[in-house]
């Protein structure tokens, strides 16, 4: 008699990822040619995400495969990640606030926030501090918006036509030696203190699913350490990875870029699942 596969987690970025906005949706065909969509998300009444028809119904099968553990991986607020609703089971475990909260059936455990507020403590200039030289050097001829996430890190939103090329290699200058590190996505500029990463947050779900094999996807800096703790990797044709050829052995650098992409990754993760034993 075989027993029940070992499981296997797969840890996926979102936005960019697997969902994508209208702007990002990256639809070059002729319009009778695009694919159906599936919107994902609302935002103040009017829909904001999306994925395809098709990249929906191979998610839903592989949130459901036996022995296969599907854990979202966002850089998004509590609040933020529950807007969204993706096709199948809704996953046991989730990462939020790049790794700040660890979501156990919905609710953040309290043992994880109370390990990320020590190290934080430890490793890091507080979040006062960076939000200060954040809004002192920011230009508000540029400057949209400034927000903090979940008291754990900070970011603006920016006109990018008239952001200058210097600024946020300077801000990741200045941060670097306070233990924070900058990503620049999209409109978005984030400061992440650096012990503060989804890789982490991934692990301890890992080891209470007691998977014995990660696989991940993501598009931005701040999912390169997600991918290099991952047994196997994607990521997609856009973003800030490919702008800056970043590449890994067992990360693989797909083509495809924008839904087409978010599509493949679901498509390479489940052949992996089948690869590695589960069963959709």
């Amino acid at each position: 008699m075989t027993g029940s596969p070992t499981p296997v987690l797969i840890a996926s970025d979102l936005d960019r990822t697997l969902i994508y906005s209208a702007a990002a949706l990256g639809l070059t065909m002729p319009d009778a040619q695009a694919p159906r969509l599936l919107c994902v998300e609302v935002y103040d009444h009017k829909p904001l995400s999306y994925l395809t028809e098709t990249a929906a119904a191979l998610l839903a099968t592989l949130a459901a495969a036996r022995g296969a553990r599907f854990v979202p991986a966002t850089t998004r607020t509590r609040e933020q990640y529950a807007r969204i609703h993706l096709p199948g089971p809704v996953p046991e475990f989730a990462v939020c606030a790049n790794g700040g909260h660890l979501l156990v059936n919905g609710e953040s455990d309290r043992d994880w926030q109370r390990t990320v507020a020590a190290r934080l403590a430890a490793e890091c200039a507080p979040l006062d501090e960076v939000r200060a030289h954040l809004l002192r050097t920011a230009d508000p001829s540029w400057l949209l918006k400034e927000r903090t996430a979940e008291d754990l890190f900070a970011y603006l939103v920016v006109d990018r036509a008239q952001l200058p090329e210097t600024w946020v290699k300077d801000l990741a200058g200045w941060a670097e030696g306070r233990g924070w590190t900058v990503s620049l996505q999209g409109r978005k500029i984030y400061a992440v203190p650096k012990p503060l990463t989804k890789s982490a947050a991934v692990r301890e779900a890992a080891r209470r699913a007691g998977a014995g094999r990660i696989l991940a996807a993501g598009d931005s800096l701040l999912d390169a350490d997600l991918l290099l703790a991952a047994d196997r990797g994607w990521r997609p044709g856009h973003g800030e990875l490919a702008d800056a050829g970043w590449s890994a052995p067992h990360v693989t650098a797909l083509e495809e870029r924008g839904a087409a992409a978010g599509e493949e990754i679901v498509r390479a993760f489940l052949g992996e699942v089948a690869d590695l034993g589960a069963q959709p």
